[in-house]
């Protein structure tokens, strides 16, 4: 120990006596330590975000669409020759045994519209669909003020409406929208309810919508022949036997063979969290790819600069062998002060990276979490870079000829 801290002490002040030089050598290793650190900051805090956003789905529910919700390139060819889904497919899931709500739902391809009163009107940015009293429960929309439409309003073709909190907000402010009208496209609709305020995911509002009875929708918006399905299993525990049993319910109706692929997407909770892995770890991937880099050309440098102090001090190093030094400790003093070198790069690199991304939380509002691992795996990194470049220059310190090395000047 006496002698580690003794080549510690002597790696430090070799620092101390070049502090430009040991900086500019350091920029490879700082680079990677902090690309680390930054970027995985930011993956985990968009992590924590998403499955802290997906909760709203609700337990036990999930959604079969037409189209896969992925990150990257889609073959677009491949899912527009599927069928749609229809309302009849999606009433003929009612009778499962495991399924407790169905919502049949349909939209215009996400096309947003414009919402108004006589007073006011919004940009033409709020997502409306058709829906049925279903809706609220495999959404898990909770209704802040007045109720949802029931089977009654469907019954008589009500233009009834519930609208999402920032839509109450921007037509109705400080009064209540229950019992007011609102117009899409002209058509008059009562508010007869105004759901909880659910904040945003990855940034975008979840209480910027409008949801009316489908037939009232297909006939001002124009008729709609792909929908999409919601579905609440009968419990939490059952959500796996509901997805079995719908997913051969949809085969049969849609007329699919065993050893055909689904024509159709399920996803809930689990597979949305498996879809944003996925894309975490191909971020990663690359990240990793680009600071392994950066410790190889940090290493170079250090290996270099290493090479450059074992020439400046060759004479010092053959008065120390000569007074007893052995190679070993030699060789041990050179290593260490590499990987000093490199673990300050490390360090300087962490902190950098850190900063970043609470800037880009504080300033930008961008979630970041930084992961312990992360800084553990930069300082290991930056070490690990110090000791495999650093070895070369302390072996060939270690092996300099002793009477040689005094006669260098």
């Amino acid at each position: 120990m006496r002698a580690f801290l003794d080549n510690l002490g002597l790696a430090l002040s070799t620092l101390r006596g070049n502090p430009l030089r040991s900086l500019l050598t350091l920029l490879g290793i700082v680079i990677g330590a902090s690309t680390v650190v930054a970027m995985m900051g930011l993956v985990e805090g968009f992590r924590l975000r998403v499955n802290s956003d997906l909760e709203g789905l609700g337990a036990g529910s999930f959604q079969v669409q037409k189209w896969p919700v992925t990150f990257g390139h889609v073959d677009r060819a491949k899912y527009n020759r599927r069928r749609d889904l229809t309302r009849e497919q999606g009433e003929a899931l009612r009778s499962l045994p495991h399924v407790a709500h169905v919502s049949i739902e349909a939209y215009h391809n996400g096309r947003p519209e414009k919402i108004a009163t006589r007073e006011r009107a919004t940009r033409p940015n709020v997502s409306v669909g058709g829906g049925n009293p279903d809706y609220q429960y495999a959404n898990a929309v909770t209704i802040a003020e007045g109720r949802f439409f029931n089977d009654v309003d469907v019954t008589m073709g009500g233009l009834v409406a519930v609208i999402g909190a920032d839509v109450a907000d921007l037509l109705f402010p400080g009064e209540s929208p229950v019992g007011k009208e609102i117009r899409l496209r002209s058509t008059p609709f009562t508010v007869v309810g105004v759901a909880e305020r659910r904040g945003a995911t990855l940034g975008q509002s979840q209480d910027n919508w409008v949801i009316v009875p489908i037939d009232p929708y297909n006939r001002v918006t124009g008729r709609v022949t792909n929908h999409n399905i919601a579905i609440q299993a009968t419990s939490p525990e059952d959500a796996g036997k509901a997805q079995d049993e719908v997913v051969a319910r949809l085969r049969s109706l849609r007329g699919l063979r065993g050893i055909e692929e689904n024509d159709f997407e399920i996803y809930s909770n689990e597979t949305l969290t498996g879809t944003f892995n996925s894309f975490a770890a191909v971020v990663a991937a690359a990240t990793f790819a680009v600071t392994l880099l950066a410790l190889v050309v940090g290493g170079i440098g250090v290996m270099n600069i290493m090479l450059v102090s074992v020439a400046e001090r060759t004479r010092e190093i053959g008065v120390r062998m000569a007074l007893g030094a052995r190679r070993r400790r030699i060789l041990s003093q050179f290593v260490i002060e590499a990987v000093t070198l490199s673990l300050l790069g490390g360090v300087l690199g962490v902190l950098l990276g850190a900063g970043g991304a609470v800037l880009a939380r504080e300033v930008w509002n961008v979630p970041a979490s930084i992961p312990a691992w992360a800084v553990l795996l930069s300082l290991l990194s930056a070490s690990g870079a110090g000791l495999v470049f650093g070895i070369y220059p302390a072996i060939r310190a270690s092996r300099l000829d002793p009477v040689e090395a005094m006669r260098t000047e």
